[in-house]
Protein backbone atom coordinates (compact mmCIF):
# COMPACT_ATOMS: atom_id res chain seq x y z
CA UNK A 1 0.00 0.00 0.00
CA UNK A 2 2.75 2.40 1.09
CA UNK A 3 4.84 1.56 -2.25
CA UNK A 4 1.41 2.56 -4.69
CA UNK A 5 1.11 5.90 -2.55
CA UNK A 6 4.70 6.02 -2.97
CA UNK A 7 4.05 5.71 -6.73
CA UNK A 8 1.12 7.69 -7.44
CA UNK A 9 2.95 10.75 -5.58
CA UNK A 10 6.08 11.13 -8.02
CA UNK A 11 4.06 10.55 -11.08
CA UNK A 12 1.41 13.24 -10.15
CA UNK A 13 4.75 15.65 -10.69
CA UNK A 14 5.36 14.01 -13.74
CA UNK A 15 2.13 14.10 -15.35
CA UNK A 16 1.95 18.13 -14.54
CA UNK A 17 5.53 18.50 -16.18
CA UNK A 18 4.19 16.69 -19.07
CA UNK A 19 1.04 19.51 -19.36
CA UNK A 20 3.44 22.34 -19.08
CA UNK A 21 5.62 21.07 -22.03
CA UNK A 22 2.48 20.06 -24.05
CA UNK A 23 1.22 23.74 -23.31
CA UNK A 24 4.96 25.39 -23.89
CA UNK A 25 4.68 23.81 -27.10
CA UNK A 26 1.00 23.91 -28.27
CA UNK A 27 1.46 27.92 -29.67
CA UNK A 28 3.86 26.74 -31.60
CA UNK A 29 2.21 23.54 -33.15
CA UNK A 30 -0.47 25.98 -34.27
CA UNK A 31 2.21 28.45 -35.62
CA UNK A 32 4.16 25.93 -37.92
CA UNK A 33 2.40 26.45 -41.26
CA UNK A 34 2.72 29.62 -40.99
CA UNK A 35 6.52 28.93 -40.01
CA UNK A 36 6.94 26.46 -42.95
CA UNK A 37 5.74 28.67 -45.42
CA UNK A 38 7.80 31.34 -44.05
CA UNK A 39 11.28 29.53 -44.25
CA UNK A 40 10.33 28.09 -47.60
CA UNK A 41 9.00 31.53 -49.43
CA UNK A 42 10.90 33.89 -47.57
CA UNK A 43 13.84 33.16 -45.91
CA UNK A 44 14.92 31.00 -48.29
CA UNK A 45 14.68 33.10 -50.95
CA UNK A 46 16.40 36.00 -49.32
CA UNK A 47 19.54 33.52 -48.56
CA UNK A 48 19.35 32.03 -51.55
CA UNK A 49 19.52 35.36 -53.60
CA UNK A 50 22.44 36.50 -51.24
CA UNK A 51 24.58 33.43 -52.83
CA UNK A 52 23.21 33.77 -56.31
CA UNK A 53 24.31 37.58 -55.89
CA UNK A 54 28.47 35.84 -55.75
CA UNK A 55 27.80 34.51 -58.47
CA UNK A 56 27.90 34.42 -62.45
CA UNK A 57 25.00 32.43 -63.45
CA UNK A 58 22.72 32.73 -66.66
CA UNK A 59 20.19 30.14 -65.63
CA UNK A 60 20.99 27.57 -67.61
CA UNK A 61 24.83 26.33 -66.77
CA UNK A 62 25.79 25.87 -63.04
CA UNK A 63 26.44 29.03 -61.03
CA UNK A 64 30.42 30.28 -60.73
CA UNK A 65 31.21 31.26 -57.60
CA UNK A 66 32.84 34.96 -58.40
CA UNK A 67 33.02 36.89 -55.19
CA UNK A 68 31.88 40.59 -54.81
CA UNK A 69 32.74 41.10 -57.91
CA UNK A 70 28.67 41.78 -58.96
CA UNK A 71 29.08 44.31 -56.86
CA UNK A 72 32.33 45.76 -57.43
CA UNK A 73 30.27 46.01 -61.28
CA UNK A 74 27.46 47.56 -59.90
CA UNK A 75 28.88 50.32 -58.74
CA UNK A 76 31.85 51.18 -60.98
CA UNK A 77 30.41 50.12 -64.22
CA UNK A 78 26.56 49.91 -64.27
CA UNK A 79 25.61 53.37 -65.12
CA UNK A 80 22.07 52.27 -65.26
CA UNK A 81 22.00 51.55 -62.37
CA UNK A 82 22.61 54.95 -60.83
CA UNK A 83 20.28 56.40 -63.28
CA UNK A 84 17.36 53.74 -61.68
CA UNK A 85 18.04 54.39 -58.29
CA UNK A 86 18.08 58.71 -58.71
CA UNK A 87 14.65 58.21 -60.10
CA UNK A 88 13.44 55.88 -57.59
CA UNK A 89 14.73 58.08 -55.06
CA UNK A 90 12.85 60.45 -56.76
CA UNK A 91 9.80 58.98 -56.60
CA UNK A 92 10.42 58.50 -53.18
CA UNK A 93 10.91 61.83 -52.46
CA UNK A 94 7.66 62.96 -54.41
CA UNK A 95 5.49 59.89 -53.87
CA UNK A 96 6.11 59.02 -50.08
CA UNK A 97 4.92 63.04 -48.81
CA UNK A 98 1.29 63.15 -50.78
CA UNK A 99 0.89 59.23 -49.86
CA UNK A 100 1.00 60.42 -46.24
CA UNK A 101 -0.73 63.81 -46.11
CA UNK A 102 -3.56 63.26 -48.73
CA UNK A 103 -4.92 60.35 -47.10
CA UNK A 104 -4.41 62.15 -43.84
CA UNK A 105 -6.50 65.04 -44.87
CA UNK A 106 -9.43 62.78 -46.43
CA UNK A 107 -9.76 60.17 -43.48
CA UNK A 108 -9.94 63.51 -40.84
CA UNK A 109 -12.15 64.54 -43.62
CA UNK A 110 -14.65 61.58 -43.74
CA UNK A 111 -14.27 61.19 -40.17
CA UNK A 112 -16.28 64.04 -39.63
CA UNK A 113 -19.97 63.72 -39.50
CA UNK A 114 -20.44 65.18 -43.22
CA UNK A 115 -23.25 64.25 -45.89
CA UNK A 116 -22.72 62.01 -48.31
CA UNK A 117 -19.93 60.20 -45.60
CA UNK A 118 -20.69 56.67 -46.55
CA UNK A 119 -20.18 57.35 -50.14
CA UNK A 120 -16.77 59.53 -49.94
CA UNK A 121 -15.57 56.58 -48.23
CA UNK A 122 -16.49 53.70 -50.98
CA UNK A 123 -15.37 56.19 -53.87
CA UNK A 124 -11.74 57.21 -51.86
CA UNK A 125 -11.43 53.26 -51.38
CA UNK A 126 -12.25 51.87 -54.54
CA UNK A 127 -8.97 52.61 -56.40
CA UNK A 128 -7.86 49.48 -54.07
CA UNK A 129 -9.64 47.28 -55.84
CA UNK A 130 -7.72 48.11 -59.13
CA UNK A 131 -5.14 45.63 -60.60
CA UNK A 132 -2.12 47.41 -61.21
CA UNK A 133 -2.09 46.79 -64.95
CA UNK A 134 -5.79 48.12 -65.30
CA UNK A 135 -4.62 51.12 -63.25
CA UNK A 136 -1.38 51.56 -65.94
CA UNK A 137 -3.73 51.69 -68.86
CA UNK A 138 -6.42 53.60 -67.04
CA UNK A 139 -4.28 56.53 -66.69
CA UNK A 140 -2.51 56.08 -69.89
CA UNK A 141 -6.14 56.34 -71.94
CA UNK A 142 -6.35 59.81 -69.06
CA UNK A 143 -2.92 61.18 -70.08
CA UNK A 144 -3.54 60.93 -73.65
CA UNK A 145 -1.71 64.32 -75.71
CA UNK A 146 -4.88 64.34 -77.84
CA UNK A 147 -8.05 62.14 -76.63
CA UNK A 148 -7.20 61.94 -72.88
CA UNK A 149 -9.71 63.51 -70.16
CA UNK A 150 -6.29 65.98 -68.46
CA UNK A 151 -5.89 67.35 -71.85
CA UNK A 152 -9.29 68.00 -72.20
CA UNK A 153 -10.16 69.82 -69.22
CA UNK A 154 -6.77 71.86 -69.48
CA UNK A 155 -8.19 72.60 -73.56
CA UNK A 156 -11.49 74.04 -71.49
CA UNK A 157 -9.46 75.94 -68.65
CA UNK A 158 -6.88 77.29 -71.16
CA UNK A 159 -4.17 75.50 -69.79
CA UNK A 160 -1.25 74.47 -71.96
CA UNK A 161 -1.71 70.76 -72.86
CA UNK A 162 1.30 68.42 -71.86
CA UNK A 163 2.19 65.08 -73.60
CA UNK A 164 2.61 63.70 -70.24
CA UNK A 165 4.48 60.35 -70.72
CA UNK A 166 7.06 61.73 -73.58
CA UNK A 167 8.29 64.31 -71.72
CA UNK A 168 11.03 63.96 -69.30
CA UNK A 169 9.63 66.21 -66.76
CA UNK A 170 6.02 65.15 -66.79
CA UNK A 171 6.41 61.17 -67.26
CA UNK A 172 7.71 60.85 -63.93
CA UNK A 173 4.83 63.36 -62.48
CA UNK A 174 2.35 61.48 -63.99
CA UNK A 175 3.66 58.22 -62.22
CA UNK A 176 3.51 59.84 -58.88
CA UNK A 177 -0.36 61.07 -59.88
CA UNK A 178 -1.31 57.45 -60.58
CA UNK A 179 0.01 55.90 -57.51
CA UNK A 180 -1.52 58.16 -55.23
CA UNK A 181 -4.54 58.12 -57.09
CA UNK A 182 -4.09 53.99 -56.77
CA UNK A 183 -3.08 53.73 -53.25
CA UNK A 184 -4.54 56.24 -51.11
CA UNK A 185 -7.25 54.40 -50.16
CA UNK A 186 -5.30 51.62 -47.77
CA UNK A 187 -3.46 54.73 -45.56
CA UNK A 188 -6.72 56.71 -45.91
CA UNK A 189 -8.36 53.12 -44.13
CA UNK A 190 -5.78 53.35 -41.35
CA UNK A 191 -5.67 56.59 -40.58
CA UNK A 192 -9.31 56.58 -39.91
CA UNK A 193 -8.71 53.43 -37.82
CA UNK A 194 -6.25 55.82 -35.89
CA UNK A 195 -8.89 58.50 -35.29
CA UNK A 196 -11.78 56.99 -34.33
CA UNK A 197 -9.35 55.35 -31.37
CA UNK A 198 -8.67 59.38 -30.48
CA UNK A 199 -10.86 59.20 -27.16
CA UNK A 200 -13.36 62.52 -27.92
CA UNK A 201 -12.68 63.83 -24.26
CA UNK A 202 -9.54 64.91 -25.35
CA UNK A 203 -11.00 67.08 -27.98
CA UNK A 204 -13.13 68.63 -25.37
CA UNK A 205 -10.57 69.10 -22.43
CA UNK A 206 -8.82 70.61 -25.48
CA UNK A 207 -11.51 73.05 -26.31
CA UNK A 208 -12.36 74.16 -22.68
CA UNK A 209 -8.97 75.45 -22.82
CA UNK A 210 -9.04 77.71 -25.86
CA UNK A 211 -7.19 75.32 -28.36
CA UNK A 212 -8.71 76.08 -31.90
CA UNK A 213 -8.69 73.59 -34.57
CA UNK A 214 -4.87 74.00 -35.84
CA UNK A 215 -4.35 73.34 -31.82
CA UNK A 216 -6.74 70.67 -31.90
CA UNK A 217 -4.98 68.81 -34.98
CA UNK A 218 -1.05 69.29 -33.37
CA UNK A 219 -2.19 68.65 -29.51
CA UNK A 220 -4.74 65.95 -29.57
CA UNK A 221 -4.98 64.45 -33.27
CA UNK A 222 -1.15 64.54 -34.06
CA UNK A 223 0.01 62.71 -30.96
CA UNK A 224 -2.62 59.67 -31.04
CA UNK A 225 -2.07 59.34 -34.68
CA UNK A 226 1.49 58.83 -33.71
CA UNK A 227 2.19 54.99 -34.06
CA UNK A 228 -0.61 55.07 -37.18
CA UNK A 229 1.82 57.32 -38.64
CA UNK A 230 5.17 55.37 -38.13
CA UNK A 231 3.40 52.32 -39.78
CA UNK A 232 2.51 54.45 -42.62
CA UNK A 233 5.28 56.27 -43.09
CA UNK A 234 7.43 52.79 -43.03
CA UNK A 235 5.36 50.71 -45.31
CA UNK A 236 4.45 53.95 -48.02
CA UNK A 237 8.60 54.21 -48.38
CA UNK A 238 8.88 50.71 -48.36
CA UNK A 239 6.16 50.54 -50.97
CA UNK A 240 7.70 53.43 -52.85
CA UNK A 241 11.23 51.92 -53.02
CA UNK A 242 9.71 48.79 -55.27
CA UNK A 243 7.44 50.46 -57.13
CA UNK A 244 7.10 48.68 -60.76
CA UNK A 245 4.24 47.42 -62.30
CA UNK A 246 2.85 50.90 -62.89
CA UNK A 247 5.32 52.45 -64.48
CA UNK A 248 6.42 49.10 -66.42
CA UNK A 249 2.82 49.68 -67.65
CA UNK A 250 2.85 53.21 -68.36
CA UNK A 251 6.24 54.47 -69.93
CA UNK A 252 8.18 50.84 -70.02
CA UNK A 253 10.96 53.27 -68.02
CA UNK A 254 10.89 55.63 -71.00
CA UNK A 255 11.44 58.46 -72.02
CA UNK A 256 15.02 58.13 -72.17
CA UNK A 257 15.53 55.86 -69.05
CA UNK A 258 13.64 58.75 -66.93
CA UNK A 259 11.16 56.94 -65.05
CA UNK A 260 13.13 53.74 -64.80
CA UNK A 261 13.51 52.54 -61.58
CA UNK A 262 15.90 50.05 -59.73
CA UNK A 263 12.85 46.99 -59.90
CA UNK A 264 12.59 47.30 -63.47
CA UNK A 265 16.67 47.32 -63.55
CA UNK A 266 16.29 44.06 -61.26
CA UNK A 267 13.72 42.54 -63.91
CA UNK A 268 15.54 43.31 -67.02
CA UNK A 269 19.14 42.17 -66.00
CA UNK A 270 17.38 39.06 -64.28
CA UNK A 271 14.87 38.24 -67.04
CA UNK A 272 15.82 39.59 -69.94
CA UNK A 273 19.67 39.61 -70.07
CA UNK A 274 19.47 36.40 -67.92
CA UNK A 275 22.35 37.76 -65.78
CA UNK A 276 21.17 36.75 -62.17
CA UNK A 277 24.08 37.40 -60.02
CA UNK A 278 23.85 40.81 -61.35
CA UNK A 279 20.28 40.77 -60.80
CA UNK A 280 20.30 39.63 -57.07
CA UNK A 281 23.12 42.09 -56.73
CA UNK A 282 20.88 44.84 -57.43
CA UNK A 283 18.59 43.47 -55.40
CA UNK A 284 20.45 43.06 -52.60
CA UNK A 285 21.68 46.43 -52.53
CA UNK A 286 17.95 47.74 -53.07
CA UNK A 287 16.93 45.62 -49.70
CA UNK A 288 20.19 47.46 -47.62
CA UNK A 289 18.82 50.82 -48.40
CA UNK A 290 15.52 50.28 -47.63
CA UNK A 291 16.61 48.89 -44.28
CA UNK A 292 18.64 51.72 -43.49
CA UNK A 293 15.35 54.32 -44.13
CA UNK A 294 13.33 52.08 -41.92
CA UNK A 295 16.14 51.98 -39.11
CA UNK A 296 15.98 55.68 -39.60
CA UNK A 297 12.90 56.58 -39.68
CA UNK A 298 11.88 54.09 -36.48
CA UNK A 299 14.99 56.26 -34.81
CA UNK A 300 13.46 59.42 -35.64
CA UNK A 301 10.52 58.24 -34.16
CA UNK A 302 11.70 57.00 -31.13
CA UNK A 303 13.57 60.30 -30.23
CA UNK A 304 10.53 62.08 -30.81
CA UNK A 305 8.38 60.46 -28.89
CA UNK A 306 11.15 60.45 -25.85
Amino acid sequence: MNTLNQAAATQKPAQRSLTMTLKNIAPWLYLLPFLVFFGIFQLYPIFYGLFVSLTKWDLVSDPQFVGLTNYINLFTKDTLYWTALRNTGLFVALNAPLAIVIPLGLAMLVNESIPGRDIFRSAFTAPLMISVSSVGVLWVWFLNPTLGLINHYFRILGIPEQNWLAQNGWAMVAVVITTVWWNSGWNLVLFLAGLQEIPEQLYDAAKIDGAGPWGLFRYVTLPGLRPTVLFVGVTTIIGSFRVFGQVFVMTSGGPFDSTRTVVQHIYETGFRYFRMGNASAIAWSLFLIVLVFTVLQFRFMNESEE
